[in-house]
């Protein structure tokens, strides 16, 4: 369990998916340039299983943009995007269902 404190602390914002590759030598990680509203992020997520990156351009994701940059296989992620998995390991990232503004803070 943690407190209401600690969890005021993430911060969650919608990105644009502008770009996306899938990483050289990785069966799982796709790098992708995400427009996050104030700036363009990179982030690297292990999703190539179920997506392919052509699929990734123009959705609207929930991105974490408060997080240390972290390296996967080399490549600096400076955020993580929000999944949903189940029982079975099926995996669905977390999209808006209306159009919002890029950049908007989910609450």
């Amino acid at each position: 369990m943690i407190s209401i404190e600690d969890f005021v602390k993430v911060e969650l914002r919608t990105g644009k998916v502008i770009e996306a590759a899938r990483i050289e030598g990785s069966n799982k990680l796709i790098v992708m340039k995400v427009d996050i509203g104030s700036e363009n992020r990179q982030i690297v997520a292990g999703i190539g299983k179920v997506y392919t990156p052509e699929e990734l351009i123009g959705k609207t994701i929930v991105v974490v943009i408060n997080l240390q940059p972290a390296k996967l296989m080399g490549i600096e992620s400076q955020g993580m995007l929000l999944a949903a998995s189940d029982d079975e390991g099926r995996l669905s990232i977390l999209t808006t269902e209306r159009e919002v503004k890029t950049g908007s803070k989910v609450k």
